[in-house]
């Protein structure tokens, strides 16, 4: 397998169409990025670098996030119980320090997991040489890997190359920083935003990385999100365990479940007060769930030789946890996934999903739309004509919608084909 091609081009082309594709609420602005070097792109109060050890291509492999004060932290994580060492260093050091962390210090090439107490070491040993670097608290570092399973970090590469840090957080590029978490991704994967809250704007920037090893709980990916928005812990965590559920947990590429995933956001409290119950909770709750939302879209877009991005929309349920459930089954299906990678309209293989998924339903209840194009109308009636819908397969994005008739659930689902690629990709992983 050969080095992480770095698609800068697919990057940008990727952001601009999901971009123009996005309802963005009102009170929320999408920032370009204009360059490789963009020190607009993180909120008040926040570096970023990327740096190369080497530790399995000739690439940027370590990430660091670094805050200028202590910062309210919150994070989600694997439900893998096979969960990596910095997974359980990274828990602990957030209850030690009563949500308070300054800094976020991440690898790829090598999942630190299944490496036993020299596995923990190593993630101890990383945040140690980060606090030393900058002079905070070792027990103020988040720590997160990602890659291989099984096998020792190189450490004396990875505390070497650790000495370049202080000087490139100079660039303080979100590109260096994005570049820097990918595994088999093909592009970084960004996005900032601007809130307007009530007493002025907060900004919230975030990257994230994922490609294979999708489906919630979470999935092979990380995202690592700042703002400048004064927030507390307790609070910082309700909005990103609730924005998760219907975004990172709202994905699947493969339906498998890494050992390492973590989502974190760290904010340091520079800019406008969110305080709990208030209008200003809601508009930052929904900024939140855009900017999260929209990085795992992108995650779903670089899906390990995926070339569609495909909504998976379940309505009429007797609950949103049948329609997530239904919605879940249909996404994660082989038969629905190569189906659509063919783009034939093979509507008998959603409704076998959704009859196995465990959702309650009646079966001559159900209805099924590509977009807005009718296909199946109650009592197995198939009212659509094969070439109307190959114009709506043949779309890089599109929407499948499911009605179950029986409730008022609903939950969407997004999901991409599944290829020869994929199978091309993983099973040469370890080469």
């Amino acid at each position: 397998m050969t080095a992480v091609n770095l698609n800068i081009k697919k990057a940008y082309d990727s952001i601009e169409s999901l971009s123009q594709a996005t309802a963005w609420p009102g009170h929320v602005t999408p920032l370009s990025v204009p360059g490789n070097d963009n020190s607009e792109f993180w909120p008040n109060g926040f570096h970023a670098a990327g740096i190369s050890a080497a530790i399995r291509y000739d690439k940027r492999d370590i990430m660091l996030l670094l805050s200028e004060r202590p910062s309210a932290a919150a994070a989600v994580f694997t439900t893998n119980r096979c969960c990596a060492a910095p997974v359980l260093l990274s828990k602990r050091h957030l209850m030690q320090n009563g949500g308070y962390m300054r800094a976020v210090i991440c690898n790829s090439g090598n999942a630190n997991a299944a490496t036993g107490p020299a596995g923990e070491a190593d993630a101890a040993a990383m945040a140690a040489e980060t606090a030393g670097l900058f002079g905070i608290d070792p027990e103020q570092v988040l720590v997160a890997s990602t890659g291989v399973i099984g096998q020792p970090l190189p450490m004396r590469k990875i505390l070497d190359a650790m000495q370049q840090l202080p000087k490139a957080l100079a660039s303080n590029s979100c590109f260096d920083a994005a570049e820097a978490i990918m595994t088999t991704d093909t592009f970084p994967k960004y996005l900032a935003i601007d809130v307007r809250l009530s007493g002025g704007t907060a900004r919230i920037s975030g990257i994230a990385k994922g490609s294979g090893m999708i489906c919630p709980n979470m999935a092979t990916m990380l995202a690592f999100l700042a703002t400048d928005a004064s927030v507390s812990p307790d609070l910082l965590q309700r909005l990103l365990s609730s924005a998760n559920s219907c975004s990172f947990n709202a994905i699947t590429v493969d339906g498998d479940t890494s050992t390492n995933d973590m989502v974190s956001i760290l904010a340091s409290g520079i800019g406008p007060v969110v305080e709990e119950g208030s209008e200003d909770e809601a508009l930052f709750a929904e900024a939140l769930e855009v900017i999260m939302t929209f990085l795992a879209k992108l995650i779903v877009v670089d899906g390990e030789g995926a070339t569609k991005l495909v909504g998976i929309k379940v309505e009429g349920a007797l609950s949103e946890a049948d329609a997530r459930l239904a919605a879940s089954t249909i996404a994660n299906s082989p038969l629905v996934k190569t189906a659509l990678h063919g783009e034939d309209a093979n509507w008998g293989r959603i409704i076998a999903a959704a009859g196995r998924s465990g959702a309650v339903f009646s079966q001559e209840e159900i209805e099924i739309r590509f977009d807005d194009l009718p296909i199946l109308a109650k009592g197995f009636n198939a009212v659509f004509s094969e070439e109307d819908a190959a114009l709506i397969l043949k779309k890089p994005a599109y929407t499948i919608t499911v009605s179950l008739g029986n409730g008022p659930g609903a939950a969407t689902v997004w999901t991409c084909d599944l290829s020869k690629e994929y199978i091309e990709i993983n099973g040469s992983y370890r080469s």
